[in-house]
């Protein structure tokens, strides 16, 4: 082979490597500018079927490949366009044959575009019409970015060892074998792996079809796939143990794990098993391979990828833990399963015809993982927590000038990952969740297994979703949700009541100060008094009007007085009510009269609105103190967010009135510390097994010192014995946060405990509650180091995004570390949604119109397109940040409230 680069088989450990695409100097030629630039590939010659070869060495961390394509000629050309990235191309082996002629077009001038990362091949003569095959060798690295074809480490007996694992998704098929990667582009794909070490297990989407072991060497064939897009092949090599199990019906399902941690996979083998089962009824279509493998991934950038039959994930979203796991980690790794298992419907089978409608993948599969939730753990109420953990993050990030619609047009391969955002995933999710309120639970499953079935292996775009929906439910579907998909942002309706008539009127609801004109199609229900009617209407127009006289209950009991809209938040609006509305729906929740979700959608409606200058602190605070006796988890997760957010903006406005604000909060989470204690009870629900941990996390935050003195206690309980029930997984993160606020740079006693017990464990989620905490601490000097530990070689890669959980004291030291580290931190991860996570973690807490400037000022030479769009987010964050900080300053009653709410007014 006639090769560019050449390549050092020795070890790869700290090898550097060459991030571009190249082809022998002496075939190497200026492709024809018309390619150049394209959002798309052209579609003259489309790909049918893919026999990929590959031999990886994982010892020189480097593969081999060849690829023979079958592709379909639809129209006259000389040139085939395809994509390629950081690959070696053997320009000699390329060649275009046609099995009707004989003839064999060889030799073609080979070019790249490496900004557009296409191969543009440039044959002598025209290529005819109909079926030929596209040969092509090529070289790459196995890189260590967590994407393409990349290298991850695991320790085996004390020794450090390299698997080889692929993440195509969205468009890094092309750093591993030349092809079409685009969704659009489905073929089948037969895989072979060449000289795989004999103790390795080799995997991919497809079963073995057979396997020719010599010695210590094998190579592994593998069934045909389906059709399926480029970003869904999958290839992992590496040493694991496995557990498996069966599907009703026969599917072999299997979860991989590093060895001596298969047991750890077992929750995710039974909520797999079963997920498949209900998927399989819920679309009235089976599962459509013969297996399914899930396997952890020791270094993996996303939570989990979809790969059609071969599903990878972070080890924290796979494995569960007995002794040592907590009940979010017992739900995370639900969630997770779940979601991936949906895509083999919703993404792989029917997969969308462009990235614009990525949301068809994640919306769907967000809100399917809750489904299957519900299904599964019916005590977990799902569809409370549904409104904390989807609409309410989707409801925030909308609130921005800078959000975008839910179809956003994608001109480039590199601006793909910025759609991997909460609107794709928590918004689509939601506004499934409204559509389905509204058409009803029956006719909206019909039409989900309808449309499955009619695109099956096969591209769609959002309106045939909404085509499927409007025929088989006989409503304006598509009218209705195109306000909700091809433009940004969301409707807060504004209510009173007159003469018992509801007086409604929507506008787009913003953070700033801009003026939004958008108008949507609202679906609006509403309840008087109480849950056992109610009604629902389509709001067409900016105002309307609704006789509710034959609805309201008596207005002479508080208790029945109350009209909520959006009943159990439903759909994805805010609501602003009257005083008087808003005077009885507080009584209503103080007395339990709502339904948790409607507390907590209330709660959520009235923090925004306060955030956006629309509502005095001094008016929230006084709403929240009607929440001094909840109970229910997910309403508790809402304060908790809501306290850490007004705390670090008081710290900014009125600073001297930290102490009774902070007291104020205590006060409202010490009823429900005092209801669950610090052990398990017998019996417990898992959302108060989850409560738990958050309750006593967050007044360990607010410096309660009797929390604090506790966890401490039970801390060094903990590091005598790593098994004491004193210290159940539940509150370990309470414990370790604790610890890290008596933590200073002269006694660092606790830092370096914690230190101990990540570099001792092997438990992923145990690594990820220590770094969650240890930027808690309010020492900046302890905060520097905390932030430098995550950037070592202790920390996985993936994993730095958790210390970044900086107390507020702490924003300067992070910001300044940003900026000195900026340049390894870009080498590290290059682009795409860790890097997001770095910007955004830092940039957005800050307050000050000066300090966006200077942020400004940072990035105008570092700018990325992968970063673009989360970095003028989180600026305009910053300004409703400072406007929010200049409007607290100017609340004359704020002093006096504080005072009365905070029980020690010392």
């Amino acid at each position: 082979m006639n090769l560019l680069k050449s390549f050092c088989a020795c070890s790869c450990f700290g090898k550097k490597e060459s991030p571009s695409s190249s082809t022998s100097h002496d075939r190497l030629s200026e492709p024809t500018s018309d390619f150049k630039g394209q959002p798309r590939l052209p579609r003259f010659a489309v790909p049918k079927r893919y026999d990929i070869q590959l031999k990886p060495d994982l010892a020189a961390c480097k593969f081999r490949g060849s690829a023979a394509i079958d592709v379909d000629i639809v129209a006259d050309t000389r040139f085939i366009v395809l994509n390629a990235a950081q690959l070696s191309i053997d320009s000699g082996s390329v060649s275009f044959s046609h099995p009707n002629s004989n003839k064999v077009f060889g030799t073609p001038k080979v070019g790249m575009v490496e900004a557009d990362e296409i191969l543009v091949l440039e044959f002598a003569e025209t290529l005819p019409i109909g079926m030929g095959v596209l040969t092509v060798g090529f070289e790459g690295v196995l890189n260590d970015k967590m994407k393409g074809f990349y290298r991850s480490t695991y320790d085996h007996n004390g020794e450090k060892k390299n698997m080889a694992v692929t993440q195509f998704e969205p468009a890094y098929a092309r750093q591993c074998f030349p092809c079409w990667d685009e969704p659009a582009f489905k073929a089948k794909f037969k895989i072979t792996l060449l000289d795989v070490p004999s103790e390795l297990v080799a995997l991919s989407n497809m079963p073995v079809e057979k396997e020719l072991n010599t010695g210590t060497l094998k190579t592994v064939y593998y069934e045909e796939s389906p059709v399926m897009s480029s970003y869904l092949v999958a290839v992992v090599i590496g040493l694991f143990d496995y557990i498996e199990d069966h599907t009703s019906d026969g599917i072999k399902v299997r979860v991989y794990s590093q060895v001596g941690k298969a047991n750890q996979g077992k929750f995710a083998l039974n909520v797999a098993l079963q997920t498949l089962g209900f998927y399989k009824d819920y679309f009235q279509m089976p599962y459509s391979l013969p297996k399914l493998d899930m396997v952890a991934i020791p270094d993996f950038a996303a939570g989990a990828m979809e790969n059609y039959g071969l599903v990878t994930y972070r080890e924290t979203a796979l494995h569960l833990d007995d002794l040592h796991s907590a009940a979010a980690n017992k739900q995370r790794v639900a969630t997770v399963v779940a979601h991936e298992l949906a895509h083999q419907w919703f993404g792989n089978l029917v997969t969308m015809e462009w990235w614009t409608d990525l949301w068809l993948n994640e919306g769907f599969a967000t809100w399917m993982s809750y489904l299957a939730k519900d299904k599964l753990f019916p005590e977990w109420k799902m569809w409370t927590q549904f409104f904390d953990h989807e609409t309410s993050e989707g409801l925030r990030l909308d609130g921005l000038e800078e959000s975008h619609p839910i179809e956003v047009e994608v001109n480039h391969a590199s601006e793909i990952d910025e759609i991997f955002d909460t609107i794709s995933y928590r918004k689509g999710a939601s506004i499934i969740q409204m559509l389905k309120g509204y058409v009803g639970g029956p006719c909206f499953q019909n039409s989900l297994a309808t449309y499955i079935k009619r695109h099956e292996l096969s591209n769609a775009k959002t309106d045939d979703l909404w085509a499927v929906l409007k025929e088989v439910c006989n409503e304006p579907v598509d009218k209705i949700m195109d306000s909700w998909t091809k433009q940004k942002g969301y409707p807060v309706l504004s209510v009173r009541v007159k003469n018992q008539t509801l007086e409604i009127k929507q506008s787009q609801f913003l953070y700033g100060d801009s003026d939004g004109r958008g108008q949507w199609i609202i679906p609006v229900t509403y309840c008087c008094g109480d849950y056992d009617s109610s009604k629902s209407f389509l709001m067409e127009k900016k105002s309307e009007t609704h006789d509710i006289k034959d609805f309201v209950s008596d207005n002479n009991d508080p208790a029945h007085s109350w009209i909520k809209l959006n009943v159990e938040q439903v759909g994805f609006f805010r609501v602003k009510y009257d005083d008087g509305m808003a005077a009885k729906l507080r009584y209503a929740i103080e007395n339990k009269c709502l339904s948790v979700t409607d507390r907590l959608g209330i709660l959520d409606d009235s923090f925004a609105f306060c955030m956006a200058r629309q509502m005095s602190l001094t008016s929230l605070l006084t709403f929240m103190a009607a929440y001094k006796e909840e109970l229910e988890h997910t309403v508790l997760s809402n304060l908790i967010k809501i306290t850490d957010k007004v705390i670090r903006i008081v710290a900014d406005a009125r600073p001297e009135l930290m102490n009774y604000i902070k007291q104020f909060f205590i006060s409202l989470f010490l009823h429900s510390a005092a209801n669950l204690g610090w052990d398990p009870k017998q019996g417990e629900s898992h959302l108060d097994a989850m409560s738990r941990g958050d309750i006593f996390t967050a007044l360990a935050m607010l410096g309660h010192e009797e929390t604090i003195n506790e966890a401490i206690s039970r801390f060094n309980a903990f590091l005598d014995d790593r098994n004491t029930p004193l210290l159940h997984p539940d509150i370990r993160k309470a414990a370790y946060v604790a610890v890290m606020q008596k933590v200073t740079s002269s006694n660092k006693a606790g830092f370096e405990s914690l230190l101990r017990i990540y570099k001792e464990t092997d438990l992923s989620q145990e690594k990820i509650r220590v770094l969650g905490s240890l930027a808690s601490c309010p020492d900046e000097g302890m905060i520097q180091e905390a932030l430098n530990f995550a950037l070592s070689s202790e920390v996985r890669k993936q994993d730095a995004v958790f210390a970044l959980a900086v107390s507020k004291e702490g924003r300067e030291v992070a910001w300044k570390w940003l900026r000195d580290n900026w340049d390894d931190i870009w080498k590290i991860y290059g682009s795409g949604y860790l890097l997001t996570r770095f910007v955004g973690s830092i940039v957005s807490p800050f307050a000050s119109s000066e300090k966006v400037k200077e942020i400004g000022k940072f990035f105008a030479n570092r700018r990325n397109g992968s970063i673009e769009r989360t970095l003028k987010q989180s600026i305009e964050q910053v300004l409703i940040n400072a406007r929010w900080v200049q409007n607290i300053e100017k609340d004359k009653e704020l002093t006096n409230a504080v005072k009365k709410l905070a029980p020690n007014k010392s």
